[in-house]
């Protein structure tokens, strides 16, 4: 059973940057970044798989960047130009045989929360 750790969240100002990270207690082939808002639903920001495949909506293009380590089980999350409404609780997501949009992935972590004000 693996376990997946967030951190590198916390509070950044509108026009900010912040990467989060996710280690797996193993390697899991593919590894995604979720985030849910208050009163939203939970929506994935980008999937990767281990081979460098990524997953992610055009909504998602351009501000955030996934990227993996395979030799140390992390995937990370590099944000750019944050708005308020990037604000959210963001999850780390891991499975070995699904990679898409959904929330059916075998693993997740306990969530960073991210607050982007001015």
């Amino acid at each position: 059973q693996a376990q997946l750790v967030e951190s590198g969240g916390g509070s950044v100002q509108i026009g900010g940057s912040l990467r989060l990270s996710c280690k797996a207690t193993m390697y899991i082939n593919c590894m995604a970044w979720f985030r849910q808002a208050p009163g939203k639903e939970r929506e994935r920001v980008a999937s990767m798989l281990g081979v460098g495949i990524i997953g992610q909506g055009d909504d998602m293009k351009g501000r955030f960047s996934i990227s993996r380590d395979n030799t140390k089980n992390t995937v990370y999350l590099q944000m750019s130009n944050l708005n308020a409404e990037d604000s959210a609780i963001y999850y780390c997501a891991a499975d070995d045989g699904y990679c898409g949009s959904s929330l059916a992935y075998t693993y997740w972590g306990q969530g960073t929360q991210v607050t982007v004000s001015s």
